[in-house]
């Protein structure tokens, strides 16, 4: 029997950065990332793309009720935005002097 092995990808964004979605309903919107899913390459950002979620009375949660929550949007749809300038910018990544993998910005060219 055959073992399959599941790559996760390196995404170019990371739990703390400030993104701008630049597709789908959210698209122009702002915020932060809360958490990163590589495995589905997906992201959740603080505020944005919420659903509703039912929940039912349970020992916990005896009332029960419908729940506001952020749903993933899928990494490719978000663009870092760079430190203090606040524009959206591609990231790539170089080896800086000290050796260290570093993320830089492809629009100014200064590390992330």
């Amino acid at each position: 029997m055959k073992t399959v092995v599941t790559k996760t990808a390196k995404l170019h964004v990371k739990t703390g950065d400030t993104v701008k979605v630049i597709a789908g309903d959210e698209k122009g919107k702002t915020g932060k990332i809360t958490s990163v899913d590589t495995k589905n390459a997906r992201v959740i950002v603080e505020g944005l793309n919420l659903v509703t979620k039912h929940s039912k009375p349970s020992a916990k949660n005896p009332q029960g009720g419908i729940d506001k929550m952020e749903a993933g949007i899928n990494a490719s749809n978000v663009m870092l935005i760079e430190g203090k300038k606040g524009i959206a910018t591609r990231t790539g990544k170089r080896i800086n002097k000290s050796g260290k993998l570093e993320r830089y910005s492809k629009k100014s060219g200064e590390a992330l």
